[in-house]
C-alpha cells in the first residue's frame, strides 16, 4: 500500500524571501542553497513531528501565523547564547520531562521558531 515515508519539506510565504532567507543564514547558521532554500538533515533524533493543534491554541503566540517550525539543536543552552550575540532574545524556555529542553524565538517576519535540544536517551 501507498505511504506516507518522511516530511518533504517546510514552506512558507515571506514579504521578502532573500532576506528571510538570508537572517535564516546568517542568524541560525541554515546553510542557505542558491535556489533561495536549504536541505535540513536530522543529525540526531531521525523522527519528525506533524501535530495539529486547536485553531484557538495560544501556542504559536505572540505569532498570528498557523504554522511554527521547530529546530532541532544539540546544545540549547550554547545556541542560545550565539543567538543573543546576534541580537535574538528568546522569548521563554521549558523543561519537559522525557522531551528535552524548549525554547522559542521569532523571526523577522513574525514566524515563531521553537528550538528544541531532545532529552538524552
Amino acid at each position: 500500500m501507498a505511504r506516507i515515508t518522511g516530511i518533504g519539506g517546510i514552506f512558507l510565504k515571506a514579504s521578502d524571501p532573500k532576506a528571510l532567507a538570508a537572517w535564516y543564514r546568517d542568524t541560525l547558521g541554515i546553510t542557505v542553497e542558491s535556489w533561495g532554500g536549504a536541505m535540513v538533515k536530522n543529525e540526531g533524533p531521525p523522527q519528525v513531528l506533524w501535530s495539529p493543534f486547536a485553531a484557538d491554541s495560544k501556542y504559536f503566540e505572540p505569532s498570528t501565523k498557523g504554522f511554527m517550525v521547530n529546530f532541532a539543536v544539540d546544545d540549547l543552552d550554547a545556541y542560545l547564547t550565539m543567538l543573543e550575540t546576534k541580537g535574538v532574545t528568546a522569548l521563554g524556555r521549558s523543561v519537559e520531562e522525557g522531551m528535552g529542553k524548549f525554547a522559542w524565538i521569532m523571526d523577522p517576519d513574525g514566524n515563531k521558531v521553537e528550538l528544541w535540544e531532545p532529552a538524552p536517551e
